[in-house]
């Protein structure tokens, strides 16, 4: 295998790690719902994609055949992410999740503040 392939796989398997891990690091942090939603949906979609692409070229430029199974593994995650997100954004704005309390997040993020025991009377 010629060097520029090496470092091309490399780079690919280096840009997939990164994208999983800022978004497993955005599923823990970030403190609302669509924030939560938004940093794992994209990153299963462009870091496993980068992923199985690295290895899917492995395969084909060492001279094994190419891996059917990643092939359509890479395929179906493609279609379907971005269909869940949509799907679960669509969830949660039916349930109105934009109105919930925050989720444990980061410290500074979790301080919610103080509502009144009662909501004052529209009718004075």
């Amino acid at each position: 295998m010629s060097i520029v392939i090496e470092i091309m796989l490399v780079v690919l398997l280096a840009v997939g790690s990164a994208f999983v891990l800022v978004g497993a690091f955005g599923l823990v942090r970030l403190s609302e719902f669509f924030k939560r939603l938004h940093g794992p949906t994209k990153a299963s979609t462009l870091g496993v994609g980068c992923l199985l692409v690295a290895s899917v070229s492995y395969h084909t430029f060492i001279g094994s055949d190419p891996q059917p199974r990643e092939l359509l593994i890479t395929a179906f995650l493609f279609i379907t992410a971005p269909i869940s997100a949509f799907m679960m954004a669509k969830a949660g704005l039916s349930l109105r999740m934009d109105d919930m309390p925050q989720l444990p997040g980061r410290a500074e993020d979790t301080h919610v503040p103080e509502r009144p025991d009662h909501a004052p009377d529209e009718r004075e």
